[in-house]
């Protein structure tokens, strides 16, 4: 979830439970006002009861006037209130002060509430005494109709009044919340660029908290760039002793072994000329060592060209590879074709690239013969200003992205070496079926090679 949305959703919930409370409060001090109101009524109208009482007892009243609400309708009572008094002869006097609504206000269900949960329009009786003589009771019953109608007008006016700042709360935190949580929208950016450029790194921030992330990420991004390019120059340096090695290998083979091969075929050939003349049972057994020593010389021919082709330094690039394509052809027997397009000069690549780029296509059309079925691959090198691209493709039985833990070793060893000269790799999967492998390659300036 996002975070500003969980936090605003938060402080809705928060804001909505302080509502409800609010508002269970002002329902209960709505009900508080109007028995309070009822009481001091209720008292009111005793006390003047009993100074009428006096009065006529004083001779200053007359006793068929008692009990007189004049003086407390004149004197502001309260609206929605009716008073009551029933004598001890059971006559009774009644009096009510405006305790019909002409418009009902609040809604049913609102009234339905109101009445279950607070009980509106409790009566509160009072005996008249007047020297230890009862002249009746009085009775005052609040108006439930005019009760319930106040607390909704205080409801409705609390309820906009918390829609309002539940909303300016709502719009300051969501701003508040956006500018304090931008450096988080530039800090993902940051790690998707720090994927693609290993050298970027964050800006500074204000707040403490966001800066001290930045730094820690800048500082696994340096630590990670020292350990890739550490990586990356091992990686050149194994390359390099390998190729001395093959190079070395393959001097060796050629110089000692191939040449021991050559002496002893040359042996044969004398000793079978000599055993024609002298010695005929020999001629077979002379043959025969010729024949396993011509088979020792092919193999260790195909093992040079493995290991180091002597046309790479003779002839260049170029060369070679046209010499391994026709190898391959001639090897499959038409039963899958390789084509060769070369665009550009091989000959203005440093030795490390030509290195590269052989063992890279050798690579490629090993893994295509052994793995892929394929009835064509297409090789295309393109050499430009500063970079070289190269495709190779093939119609093979691949129909999905091989994964890391199972591409095999030459896929592996492919990807080593386009790392060690910071090169990108790509692999798709060509229609219907086949794999793409692209390859980009930058050319070391002089002082690099």
């Amino acid at each position: 979830m996002n975070l500003q949305i969980h936090l605003l959703s938060r402080i809705t919930l928060v804001a909505l439970f302080c509502l409800l409370t609010t508002t269970a409060y002002v329902l209960y001090h709505s009900n508080q006002q109007a028995r309070q109101a009822t009481q001091i009524t209720a008292e009111s109208l005793v006390k003047q009861l009993e100074l009428q009482l006096l009065r006529i007892n004083g001779g200053f009243g007359q006793a068929n006037l008692f009990p007189d609400f004049d003086l407390w309708k004149q004197t502001g009572s309260v609206p929605g209130i009716c008073v009551s008094f029933v004598a001890t002869n059971s006559a009774t006097r009644s009096l009510c002060n405006g305790n019909k609504l002409s418009v009902q206000i609040y809604p049913a269900s609102f009234e339905s509430f109101y009445r279950r949960l607070l009980n509106p329009g409790l009566e509160i009786t009072r005996s008249i005494v007047f020297k230890d003589r009862v002249f009746g009771s009085l009775t005052v019953t609040p108006s439930a109709e005019m009760e319930i109608a106040q607390a909704w007008v205080n409801i409705c006016g609390l309820l906009g009044l918390s829609a309002m700042t539940v909303l300016a709360v709502c719009l300051l935190v969501f701003l508040s919340i956006s500018h304090a949580l931008r450096p988080a929208k530039i800090i993902v950016s940051g790690l998707e660029k720090l994927e693609k450029a290993p050298a970027y790194r964050l800006p500074p921030f204000e707040l403490r908290e966001w800066q001290r992330i930045a730094e820690a990420i800048n500082q696994l991004a340096a630590s990670q760039q020292q350990l890739l390019a550490e990586r990356q120059k091992l990686a050149v340096q194994l390359i390099n002793v390998q190729e001395e090695e093959r190079r070395y290998l393959a001097r060796e083979l050629h110089d000692e072994f191939g040449q021991c091969l050559a002496a002893i075929n040359a042996v044969a050939a004398s000793i079978a000329q000599t055993a024609a003349q002298q010695c005929p049972a020999l001629v077979n057994d002379a043959e025969h060592i010729s024949r396993i020593t011509q088979h020792m010389l092919e193999n260790v021919r195909d093992l040079l060209k493995r290991l180091r082709p002597a046309e790479l330094d003779e002839l260049g690039l170029t060369a070679v590879l046209n010499s391994l394509v026709s190898g391959w052809n001639a090897r499959s027997d038409g039963k899958c074709q390789y084509r060769l397009n070369i665009v550009g000069d091989c000959a203005l690549l440093p030795e490390s690239l030509t290195i590269t780029l052989f063992r890279i296509i050798q690579e490629c059309l090993t893994n295509i013969a052994k793995h892929a079925s394929a009835s064509n691959v297409n090789i295309n090198l393109a050499i430009i200003a500063d970079a070289v691209a190269l495709t190779v493709k093939d119609d093979g039985s691949a129909k999905k992205l091989p994964f890391a833990g199972n591409s095999g070793i030459g896929l592996l060893g492919i990807r080593e070496r386009v790392t060690a000269l910071s090169g990108k790799l790509t692999l798709a999967i060509a229609e219907p079926h086949g794999l793409i492998v692209e390859m980009h390659l930058p050319i070391p300036s002089i002082t690099e090679a």
